[in-house]
């Protein structure tokens, strides 16, 4: 039996999601059909409004739906420092753990030459201008411990040093190949007050 051209495309959609394959895809898509089609619904509104309505801030790189996020707009919080992570997700987890209280930039990925990602695709630019916009005074590397977080940390650093920045990086109570979206908040808490120059 051939499944029905929407179902298809629906189960080949699904597979876009990292982590799911063919057989989770067919699986989640028949689920919603057979199910939860209000859910299937609600998941497409879902989608089509935060399209629709989520866009880069204008400061930090990081998702909003206004121009500049309410992070950046927090006056309560030390613009002297200047987080780095490489995802809005890494950013979360550092704000859950309430020990830092300055801003941060997202650079929406990290370098990986082999895969054609360079400066230009993790935001080098717009972050050294953020950085050198005569507030910072500290930069704070929270790459994830992966070779290519790392290689990235060293990368930003040297760049930002060469201007004159202070620049210190997490210290390595995440564990190495961690990525900060899958590590506790706790073990991130005590990267963050342990982090060191680097």
């Amino acid at each position: 039996m051939k499944s029905p051209s929407s179902l298809v495309f629906l189960t080949e959609t699904l597979r876009r999601l990292p982590g799911v394959g063919p057989k989770s895809a067919q699986r989640m898509a028949y689920h919603l059909m057979q199910h939860d089609r209000e859910g299937a619904a609600q998941l497409g509104r879902a989608l089509t409004q935060a399209v629709d309505k989520v866009q880069h801030c204008a400061r930090c790189n990081t998702f909003t739906e206004n121009d500049v996020c309410e992070t950046c707009l927090d006056s309560e919080r030390d613009a002297s420092l200047l987080c780095v992570v490489e995802t809005p997700g890494d950013q979360l987890m550092i704000e859950q753990t309430m020990t830092f209280k300055g801003l941060y930039f997202v650079l929406m990925g990290r370098l990986s030459p082999l895969d054609g990602i360079g400066p230009k695709e993790i935001h080098l630019e717009k972050l050294m201008a953020r950085a050198t916009d005569g507030g910072v005074k500290e930069v704070v590397l929270a790459t994830n411990f992966t070779n290519e977080g790392e290689a990235t940390a060293h990368y930003i650093s040297e760049t930002l040093k060469a201007r004159g920045l202070q620049v210190s990086r997490l210290a390595r109570g995440v564990p190495v190949g961690g990525e900060l979206e899958y590590v506790d908040a706790g073990t991130i808490a005590r990267a963050m007050l342990d982090r060191r120059a680097t």
